[in-house]
Parts: C-alpha cells; structure tokens; sequence
C-alpha cells in the first residue's frame, strides 16, 4: 500500500510522452508521436500521467517543497499566523495589515497546466486500444488529477468555470462563466467517488509511483472536510452528506493503515519529527503517498538546508507557542505541570514533544578550541537547564559537520560553524549570524543532520516528504463525528489519543472538557461581525471542538494546511487579529544600542527600546492591527479573481469585496 513519487526525467516532445516501457518506443518511433496516435496502449497513458505528479510539488498544494525559501515552504501556516517569517517583523502579517492588493494575473486563477493535461488524458480513454479495466483505471487517475485541481480552485475562487475538455482558441469554454460552488463541489465530488470504485490495481504495472484507491480515498477525506466545514461556517447549508463520505473513507483508511510511525529502532518514540525529515518513507506506518527525493539535482529540496542558515526565516510567535499542550494533556491555563514563560527553559519543560520538533529549544555551551584527543568546538557550561534538550535529543559530537541522525543539538551551520545558545536573536548577545531570528522561536521542523550533502549548494536535500498520511486522516475523522454530534471517547481513543500516546502526551479525557478546560479557547467570526473585528468579538468554540482543532493545528504545524483551516472555519481574526509577541527575554540577553528589538509594553501596545526602563518582557514583533486601523477583511475569505481573467472574459464576475 506504501507508494512513493519519484519523477521521471520527462523528454519534452509537445506531448512530453516518454514511455517507461523500452517496448512502446520499439513499436512506435518517438518522432511520429502525435495526440492522434499516441494515446493507444496502456503505457502510453502511462507515460503521459507522469507529469501530473508534479502538481503536488507546487504552491497549490500549499507548500512548495522546492520554494527558493521558507516563505514558500511554510507559506500557508505564514499566512494562517501559526508560523511567523522574519521578513514580518515590525510590519506584521500581510493579512493582518492590509497589505493584500489588486492582481491582475495569477493568484492561482490557473486553467491550463496539469488540469489542461488531465483534460487531454481524459479525453483520449475512450478512443485508446485498451481494455475496460484499463481505460477505467486512467479514466479514475485522470479524475484525480482534475479533482485534486479544481479541490483548490474552490478553496480559493469559491464559484468557478467548469472544465472538463483540453481548451483551444476555438473552445466556447475559454469564455464560460463561473458556475455555482456548490454544484462544482458536487462533481468534484461524484468524480472521486466513482474514481475509488474505479481505479485499478495495477501497482505492478506502474510500479510505486502510483495514484491507487488508498489516494483517492485520502483526498476524498481532504476534500469533503474541507467543503463540509466551509459550507458550515460560511453558512451554504448542505454540508452534512460532505461530512458522511468524509467519516465512510477516513474509516476505510483507519482499517487499512492501524499503526503509526514510531521512530526507528535507533531512536524510538520520535516518529512525529522523522515521518518529515528521514531518508526514506517507503514502508512506513501510516505513510499513503509521499515525494521520493533522490540525489540528483532534479530531486532535490531545501528544507533542512534553508533551516542550517541565515536564509531560514521561520519563526513562531508566543501565542503559537502557547497554544501546545502540556504533557499532562492540559492547556498552559489549567495545567499543574506548567511552569510560566520568563525563561525559555520553563516554557518548553513539560510540553507537548512536538513542540521542541517544530521550535528548536533551548541550550547553550561554551565554545572552545577542538584538539586532537577532543574534536568538539564545544563544551557543557555546568548549568544543568543548559544542556537538558542536548541530552534529550542527543549531543551533536561530531564538529566536521552536522553529523548524523535527525535533530541533534548544539545547532550548526554547514560549515559546522556553532551556534552557541538558543534563543539566538539578531542583534542578541553572542549571537551567531545564522539559525536566528527576532521571536526566539527559530523553526527547525525540516532540520535532518544527516543530509551533510550540502556544502556547496542549496537545493540538495534528499529526506522524503508525504504527501498523504494517516495523521491527517485521523484528524479529519474526529472532526468530521464532532460536527455529525458523533464525538465521544472511543472516537477520541482512535485518533487524537493515538496522536497523543506516539508523543507521550496524556491521552484526551473527553468527559473532563467542558467550558473551564481551557478559557482561553479559540473562537469563530459570524459574518454579520464587522471586517477588522477585535479577537474578543468572536463566538467562543464548543470546548472539545477546540481541543480537536488544536490538535490538528500542533499535529500539522508547518505542512501548509493552516490558510485552508482558519477560512473554512472562519476563525482568521483569532489567529490574526492580535499583536503577536515573542519570548519573554531580559535586557541583558540583547545588544543595548539594538535598533531591531525591543520590549513590549503590554499597557500601551508599544515598544520600548533597549535604552528605555524596562529590563524584561515579551519581545515586540509588531504593532496592534486593530490599534492600527488594520486587521483581517471579510474579502480575504475568497481570493481575487485576477483583473485581466475579467478582461478577457466579459462573463466572469468579481468576489464580493474585490471590486
């Protein structure tokens, strides 16, 4: 059932159809290849379903894998506010601060591309020399592809045009208007559905790169969530067949996939960070379809490699960091095992494991020179606290480079420079000119110290990436039976408590949740609230449907879901709305003539510089939006439709806001 996505080297001849059979280029030469004959065998549309892969490696997905930078990695929890970018301080997030303009092209308004191929292998089934099974086979791939498409086309447009046929300057669909949501969503819908009926198994044919029932089930389970909750919140009606089909598949799934993964032999218990950053995804727990990176330079990525350097710009704010649980399975409000946040070492200990896997935590050493009987550039300072998260996650020993294994601490660069003490911020004391950031909460989620490959080079990152997981499944089905009034124990124990026990979090007691769990739960936006409303005028969440989002938003921090999940659930003044912060720091931890960082004064909103007469407090990252006039606009549920689209074709509209 494991598959993995490993791409070809496509020649690009028009059609770009290179077989993976040397027997098809024997019976027909590659230079009479044409739309006309070439869709005939079963490798032909084999080879021509090769490159809709690559629609998973794209900023539609989310997250782009081979972005130039983090922004483009993590962009969609960016824009959420679950993940902050350096490049935000002092000027916010851009949906906090009004900085969303008018486009003219782009913004995702895309019609050609993959869709355009999937058009064109679906409208060569019929006509091919195959059998019925295997026309139904492509016919179901190619009907995930177009979903898989059009599943983000919704998510951002709302109402679209339908197409379903490869367009050309003659086609009347170039001019087609948009059509209702709902009835997009339908067929999207009814084409996945009869898709997983349909798809064949054919994985000794295709080998492990390909789309089988297990992917249709899983974007299945996406999907109707994701149009359920919208249709919910944004108050559509008809949500609740969405809902079903999502519990019917997620359940399937389950059954098909009962086990997580736990870490390996070497380093059990930590299979939450290394489903991301190992080598080799094939055969594990839980994993239903994932990018195989190879080392070549046309599979290469840059996660870990932008993270090891002054180019990693991913940070978390406080906020975000003090919405994960303690261990004891409680919020930091009500736990016994919270110790406060005026050190780092307090805020991290007794906290969810995965904190610590997304946010590098706290240590410091001292630096010294290495010699022949002790190659180390470091040693411990004697402080207990300093060497905690070093012990617990395994010394770094080795100094030629970053040595092996998945997260090891004291951090360096790939030059095995050191990074003496985290937090480590710009303009703060001893601070290293890499692995920094302003909020003191550095990223490291795509951080492998194995991947030593890159001296040299940025794009040279060989760790495998899912796509599709069980986590994610687990997920939608707990939220899916809260929405249907189904939650209860043994629904908690399937999903969320499995989450919990990979981590060592005390498991969900869905009886001890109720209105004084957590008061400083999240909360959702009615439409008829005001654009740029406060984070109090929300209604507050039902108390376990917040810990359910919670535990989403923890399991999938920094995997792109975070803009999809705050529209659909109309929660993004809650995340955004608010002046975000960084850690609580003391004076003499930052440079005293610092231009760039300064303290919070929480009465007034407003920064105090080093040489003002605070000597402690949250680090300011940026003004109040609703202070500042600003704040999240109604029209950023649903992107602008791009200026020349509308230019071009009289009968598309504009979505309520934009014009």
């Amino acid at each position: 059932m494991r598959k993995n996505i490993c791409y070809s080297i496509i020649l690009s001849l028009g059609l770009s159809l290179t077989a993976c059979n040397d027997g098809f280029l024997d019976r027909a030469p590659i230079t009479s290849l044409t739309e006309e004959n070439a869709f005939q065998s079963y490798e032909n549309f084999q080879a021509f379903a090769w490159p809709l892969y690559e629609m998973f490696n794209n900023t539609m997905f989310g997250t782009a894998i081979n972005g130039t930078g983090q922004g483009s990695c993590y962009s969609a929890d960016m824009n959420a506010g679950w993940m902050y970018s350096r490049g935000m301080h002092l000027n916010g997030n851009n949906y906090a601060f009004g900085r969303i303009t008018s486009v003219a092209s782009g913004n995702g308004w895309n019609f050609s591309g993959g869709l355009r191929r999937a058009n064109i292998l679906l409208s060569h089934v019929d006509s091919s020399n195959m059998t019925d099974e295997e026309k139904n086979h492509w016919r179901a791939v190619g009907y995930f592809f177009h979903s898989f498409w059009y599943m983000e086309l919704i998510d951002r447009f709302g109402d679209v045009p339908w197409v379903e046929s490869p367009l050309s300057d003659e086609s009347e669909e170039r001019f087609a208007a948009r059509e209702d949501r709902k009835t997009v969503a339908d067929r999207v819908l009814e084409r996945l559905k009869w898709a997983e009926k349909n798809i064949g198994n054919f994985s000794g044919k295709d080998g492990e790169n390909a789309i089988d029932e297990d992917c249709v089930q899983a974007l299945i389970s996406r999907f109707t969530l994701r149009e359920a909750t919208w249709r919910k919140y944004h108050e559509l009606g008809d949500y609740e067949s969405y809902l079903e089909e999502c519990v019917r598949v997620s359940e399937l799934l389950m059954k098909k996939y009962p086990t997580l993964y736990n870490g390996t032999e070497s380093s059990p218990g930590t299979g939450y960070n290394e489903i991301w950053t190992t080598e080799d995804l094939q055969g594990v727990p839980g994993v239903i379809l994932f990018y195989q990176f190879a080392d070549a330079p046309q599979k290469y990525h840059n996660f870990s490699a932008l993270e090891h350097m002054d180019s990693g710009n991913a940070e978390m704010t406080q906020d975000m960091v003090d919405l994960y649980l303690c261990t004891d399975g409680k919020p930091i409000a009500t736990s016994g095992a919270y110790e406060g946040d005026k050190t780092p070492y307090s805020t991290f200990r007794n906290r969810d494991p995965r904190l610590y896997y997304v946010v590098m935590p706290p240590y410091k050493v001292t630096a010294k020179t290495p010699t022949e009987e002790d190659p180390r550039t470091w040693e411990y300072t004697g402080n207990a606290e300093d060497r905690y998260y070093i012990d617990l996650l395994g010394a770094n020993e080795s100094c030629s480079n970053p040595g092996v294994g998945m997260k090891r601490l004291p951090a360096q660069n790939w030059t095995a420079q050191l990074v003496p003490a985290v937090p480590n911020l710009l303009d703060g004391v001893g601070a290293t000119g890499f692995v920094r950031g302003y909020s003191g909460y550095y990223v490291w989620k795509g951080w492998s110290n194995w991947e030593t490959n890159m001296n040299g080079g940025v794009m040279q990152n060989t760790s495998d990436k899912p796509i599709f997981k069980i986590e994610e499944v687990l997920l939608n089905y707990a939220e899916a039976m809260w929405e249907l009034g189904q939650f209860n124990q043994d629904v908690a124990d399937k999903t969320i408590n499995l989450l919990r026990d990979r981590v060592g979090v005390v498991r969900m007691n869905v009886g001890e949740i109720n209105e004084s769990f957590d008061p400083n739960r999240g909360r959702w936006y009615p439409k008829q609230l005001p654009d740029r409303c406060p984070v109090a005028q929300g209604t507050l969440l039902d108390p376990v449907l917040w810990e359910i989002r919670r535990e989403r938003i923890v399991e999938l921090m920094g995997e792109g879901f975070g803009f999809y999940d705050i529209r659909r659930w109309r929660m993004a003044p809650w995340f955004l709305n608010r002046q975000h912060r960084g850690f609580y720091a003391q004076k003499n931890m930052i440079n005293s003539n610092s231009a760039n960082q300064f303290f919070l004064n929480e009465e007034t909103g407003q920064p105090v510089g080093m040489t003002g007469d605070m000597d402690e407090g949250y680090i300011y990252l940026e003004a109040d939006p609703i202070a500042s006039g600003q704040g999240w606009q109604e029209r950023y549920y649903l992107y602008q439709v791009p200026t020349t689209e509308i230019l071009l074709n009289p009968n598309l509209t504009q979505n309520p806001g934009w014009d």
